[in-house]
């Protein structure tokens, strides 16, 4: 790695019934629930992975960002080595209300296995990849707000020690239809620099 320096090499942002590559808006509907602008979404990616409809919404805001960049940077058919490490602030809370809400009623007690399989945050990594066949190092971690020193330096490390090629950092934060996703890819090569003001800056946008 020259000098050490690292680069983003793509990013995403998903907020607001919008979806923009690279400070570019790519795709967008009108005001609308989250479940419906996934939707429209998955359609748009033209992606044809029918479990997406069975998961939870903080997973699919993460895969609908994933999709978007591993598709030209991953190959299915060969091993990566591109690790994930992801964030938010409210862990999977809107999933947990969910799950709580099904045991507290009563009058119709069944909790449900497929809503409780998504009660933590980090199975959106696992679902990322599934799809994209990953086997590399990936995590997930909590902060009370968007954290860019500590996901600058924790993928530099994993790229520094070659415990990953690249990396995909995401912050997916859904919590009762406020949502929002910033993804990038980290890699050794580049032109925009990887550092903690452009990741502000990108962040914001």
């Amino acid at each position: 790695m020259a000098a050490n320096k690292t680069y983003i090499k793509s990013f995403c942002t998903i907020q607001n019934n919008q979806i923009s590559l690279n400070g570019e808006t790519v795709f967008g509907t009108e005001q609308t629930v989250f479940t419906d602008f996934s939707k429209k979404a998955y359609q748009f990616l033209e992606m044809n992975y029918p479990k997406f409809f069975k998961m939870d919404n903080l997973s699919k805001l993460a895969f609908l960002g994933a999709e978007l960049l591993l598709r030209t940077e991953v190959e299915s058919s060969k091993e990566n080595n591109t690790a994930l490490v992801f964030a938010n602030k409210s862990s999977s809370l809107d999933t947990d209300v969910k799950y709580q809400n099904s045991i507290s009623d009563t009058e119709n007690y069944y909790p449900s296995p497929a809503v409780f399989v998504y009660t933590l945050p980090n199975i959106c990594l696992g679902e990322i990849s599934i799809k994209h066949q990953l086997k590399s190092e990936n995590s997930f971690f909590i902060f009370a707000d968007y954290n860019p020193e500590f996901m600058e330096k924790y993928s530099n490390i994993l790229l520094k020690t070659q415990k990953a090629d690249k990396v995909l950092c995401g912050w997916v934060e859904y919590y009762k239809e406020e949502y929002k996703a910033f993804l990038y890819v980290v890699d050794t090569k580049g032109e925009l620099e990887h550092n903690q003001e452009l990741l502000k800056k990108l962040y914001k946008h």
